[in-house]
């Protein structure tokens, strides 16, 4: 930057400079105090804030004045930047940061102004304008150099934030304890709300179908709903606090941003977040390739337990439905679709015909076909939950699909 030519000698105007140097205590007394009483939350701070603000002053000031002195063509902005710095760590505002940057400048130039009146310490009307240009111009650079310094340090705090979230929740999904903090701890630094329920959600990074999924902390939070995040280089894990009439509306946000979801019961116990981990990737898992959608997982405990031990699942529904699964896939998949359906139905042919669009007796006649391929009867309790669990388990394992709600 370089000051403009102008008709005046610059010796008034550097007399003027040389004497806001040696007023710089009075100067920085005065910014400081405007300062107090214009902006509240610096009124407000504590006393180590308010002695910080007056070195500051002082810093920026008597750096301005330098500059004003020696005219450089590139501006030394030490001084703005570190300021920048140092209240984007302590948490100030930046609209409170430029507003007692100009107040300080302001001082200044009223302090310039007075001296260069008629009678004033220095006596030089028209120097002052020649002043009022190096003084705004470095002013402006000041300004410049606060936001830019300001906004670098925001986001590497920010970045810093979210990779101590991310910490913390990879601790809690692998149900380990951070070495610096207890479970509870870590709900509390993430701010997990104290008896509300919890959910893990996985969400597949791999097929997305649109929205903003470096978004999805932000609109829960403007639902007034807490989450922490970890990222993996296929899933985007989430353990999120919610009440229960806030549940749809954690829903419905997942579902605004188009994705493929998994969404584990609510459960209450920290500990028990790895295994909510576990149940959100399995109903993840029941999803079709491409297929959009947020499927909770069933929140049977016959279901879990399935979850938990998918290798014993998967040899379950082979020993229960291997005669069912021998058949030709049509046939196979219309005697499995008539079961869930009726047991999506509370056992009722009648409603389970009305799902599948046929006749009450044509699922009974394939529900007998289900008890002479798989040698279980529907009247016997276990053997309903021997097939309950086998249908499920291979809609778990992929090996069925189906428009049931059964996982």
């Amino acid at each position: 930057m370089s000051w403009p030519a102008g008709a005046l000698t610059m010796s008034d105007a550097d007399q003027l400079v040389y004497w806001a140097d040696s007023q710089m205590p009075r100067i920085v007394r005065d910014a400081h105090n405007m300062i107090l009483e214009r902006i509240p939350l610096y009124e407000r701070a504590d006393p180590l804030l308010q002695k910080d603000l007056h070195r500051s002053i002082e810093d920026n000031l008597r750096a301005a004045v330098t500059e004003m002195h020696q005219c450089h063509d590139a501006l030394q902005m030490t001084a703005p930047h570190e300021t920048g710095r140092r209240r984007a760590q302590q948490g100030i505002p930046l609209a409170e940061i430029l507003q007692a940057n100009h107040l300080s400048f302001g001082v200044l130039w009223d302090a310039l102004v007075e001296a260069a009146r008629s009678g004033g310490d220095c006596e030089a009307p028209e120097a002052i304008f020649a002043v009022a240009t190096r003084l705004w111009s470095v002013a402006d650079a000041h300004a410049s150099a606060l936001t830019d310094s300001y906004r670098a340090a925001s986001a590497e705090l920010l970045a810093e934030e979210g990779r101590r979230r991310s910490a913390l929740v990879e601790s809690l999904l692998a149900g380990r304890p951070s070495p610096d903090c207890s479970s509870w701890e870590m709900a509390t630094l993430l701010g997990l709300a104290p008896g509300a329920d919890l959910i893990v959600v996985a969400v597949d990074k791999r097929n997305q179908a649109g929205g903003d999924l470096a978004d999805v902390e932000r609109k829960l939070a403007d639902q007034g709903i807490v989450s922490g995040w970890q990222l993996t280089p296929t899933l985007q894990l989430g353990v999120v606090s919610l009440h229960s009439e806030q549940h749809e509306a954690a829903l419905n946000v997942l579902t605004s941003i188009a994705v493929r979801a998994g969404v584990s019961p609510p459960y209450r116990a920290l500990s028990e977040t790895p295994r909510a981990l576990q149940l959100a990737r399995t109903a993840l898992s029941t999803l079709r390739p491409g297929q959009t959608e947020v499927r909770e997982f069933n929140s049977s405990p016959l279901a879990a337990l399935l979850a938990c031990e998918p290798n014993e699942g998967r040899r379950l529904a082979y020993e229960v439905l291997s005669g069912v699964l021998e058949l030709p896939a049509a046939d196979r998949s219309m005697i499995l679709d008539t079961l869930v359906a009726y047991f999506d139905n509370e056992g009722s042919a009648e409603r389970a015909a009305e799902q599948l669009y046929c006749h009450s007796n044509t699922v009974r006649y394939r529900l007998r076909r289900v008890h002479e391929l798989t040698g279980r009867s529907l009247k016997d309790p276990l053997c309903v939950a021997e097939l309950v669990s086998a249908v499920f388990s291979l809609r778990m394992c992929k090996l069925y699909t189906a428009s049931s709600s059964i996982a």
